[in-house]
């Protein structure tokens, strides 16, 4: 029972007059600690470790209570709200710095454009709002629209609606500022807008995502209706998240169109697949000097004749340097043999034009290179080879012998003038011709781990494969490297192996017409 009160207590609460019940004249808060303390009693003049705290009309007290001799309590209330709310604004403000910093790792872990919709769907619906779209931008094509309710996974759909539909959707994806909540009617929200089961719409948020210079897209934020409309302060939080979303998916948009002009120039500049060419085994192999790169210094082309019964056109370079830098010139080098396509039967004049477009760029690199021309003539391969400042050929014999071919010359890219000669060589069928760059003998490793692979032992090896088709004397070559290696640095490594193929007569039928030879 209320005692006695005095006339603070009055006016905060006018039912509270002597002789009411406690419970009848103050709010449940104040009563259930009044109990609690008579349930626990408290020594006498001893206060309370934690006040008890509640609201009153709009504002917010803090109780303290005294045990009086005579068994009383006596209360007193102390105004807090103004410290209340600044301790709420603190809070609200690190849960929403908190919340922040969780998105830009969350968003930032991935430059793949999809999850990054997907992240900025999900963590809205969860902190923002009760349900939340990322929209991407899209000229003449179905919206890509990622929606996700509150505790739900996202979705994604293409939408085929036209974005100014939506009051201030349109203007969002071309990054005009935000139209405030208040301005939009929820009851104008299409279908498409709202996910399935969400149910009446009672407030929307559209605020774009700002990217690096073009607009990412854009995000809705959707409250049911039973919930409460957006304030000021959670608009401006919808507005520094979606800054940090457009950025992320802004970043991986931008990774997605760099990575596919990556790929389409990575397939112009790696080394060609190859295969069997007007009766000519073909087989090549490349190794970077970095396993983590797929392009480098070393290159080799086969040039098909431009008529029939003319000879083949294969190129094999080694540019100083390595990594993209060299992968560039290899470009420019290919690309310049391929214009002097037409020339492929004087091997010196290529070479001299090619001198003289390398002397004439920016570019201060040389390279090495050595020219083949292959026909075949009835069951043997006749080759042409020359070389300018590159390995010498090797040919592997049916019996077994390795020979150097005897063709030297000046590099490309570095002298006024190229001097190379033109050896001809003969392949039997099963005999090969294999071309290589020095990252192959120069190769460091071994027992010691710094001894070079070498020239010798390279034709040693290549004496065990006679016989072998093209593909499998490519592959025993790199693999011996790479066993050689270990795990030691190298240089760019390429191979390429002419082969004349094993070749079986067909008699002429009833001996009268001539035979023909099939591989």
């Amino acid at each position: 029972m209320v005692v006695a009160r005095n006339d603070a207590a009055g006016a905060l609460l006018p039912g509270a007059s002597p002789g009411t019940s406690l419970a009848d004249a103050v709010p449940a808060w104040l009563a259930g600690a009044h109990q609690a303390l008579v349930l626990s009693p408290r020594p006498a003049g001893r206060a309370a470790e934690t006040a008890p705290a509640g609201a009153i009309g709009e504002r917010r007290f803090d109780a303290y209570s005294s045990v009086r001799e005579d068994g009383t309590v006596g209360w007193w209330l102390v105004d807090d709200t103004d410290h209340y709310l600044a301790r709420e604004a603190l809070r609200m403000e690190r849960e929403r710095t908190a919340f922040l910093s969780e998105a830009s790792s969350a968003l930032l872990s991935s430059l793949n454009l999809g999850h990054c919709m997907d992240v900025t769907a999900r963590m809205a619906a969860e902190s923002l709002a009760d349900a939340a779209l990322a929209i991407a931008p899209a000229r003449g094509r179905p919206l890509p629209v990622v929606s996700c309710l509150r505790g739900g996974t996202p979705s994604v759909s293409q939408e085929p609606v036209d974005p100014y539909d939506v009051p201030g959707l349109g203007e969002a994806l071309r990054g005009f500022p935000p139209v405030p909540s208040r301005w939009i009617d929820p009851s104008s929200a299409p279908e498409w807008l709202v996910p399935e089961g969400f149910g009446p719409v009672g407030s929307i948020v559209i605020t774009p995502l700002p990217g690096h210079g073009v607009p990412a897209g854009a995000l809705v934020l959707l409250r049911k209706a039973d919930a409460a409309a957006f304030t000021e302060e959670e608009e401006v939080c919808a507005r520094l998240f979606a800054g940090r979303a457009g950025a992320a998916m802004s970043a991986a948009r931008l990774y997605a169109e760099q990575y596919a002009i990556t790929e389409v120039l990575m397939r112009e500049l790696l080394p060609p697949t190859l295969h069997r060419i007007s009766g000519v085994d073909f087989a090549g192999g490349y190794r970077p000097a970095a396993d983590h790169e797929r392009i480098g210094g070393d290159f080799y082309d086969v040039h098909p004749a431009a008529v029939e019964g003319e000879a083949s056109l294969i190129t094999l370079g080694d540019v100083c340097g390595k990594g993209l830098e060299a992968a560039v010139l290899t470009g420019k080098i290919r690309n310049t043999l391929h214009a002097l396509l037409p020339l492929a039967d004087d091997h010196h004049r290529m070479l001299s034009l090619l001198n003289t477009a390398l002397l004439n760029s920016h570019d201060t690199r040389f390279a090495t290179l050595v020219l083949a021309s292959a026909i075949r003539r009835g069951r043997a391969v006749d080759l042409r080879l020359t070389s300018a400042g590159h390995p010498s050929p090797l040919i592997i014999r049916a019996n077994g012998t390795v020979e150097e071919v005897d063709t030297r010359g000046t590099l490309v890219g570095a002298l006024p003038d190229v001097r190379a000669n033109t050896v001809p060589v003969n392949l039997e069928p099963g005999e090969s011709c294999v071309l290589y760059t020095d990252g192959i003998t120069e190769a460091k490793g071994g027992p010691m781990g710094d001894v070079l692979f070498g020239e010798e032992r390279l034709k040693r090896a290549l004496a065990g494969c006679a016989g072998l088709p093209a593909e499998g004397i490519v592959e025993h070559v790199l693999m011996l490297a790479a066993q050689w290696l270990g795990n030691g640095r190298h240089d760019d490594m390429a191979v390429v192996v002419i082969s004349a193929p094993r070749t079986h007569h067909i008699s002429a039928v009833n001996g009268r017409t001539r035979g023909r030879y099939t591989t």
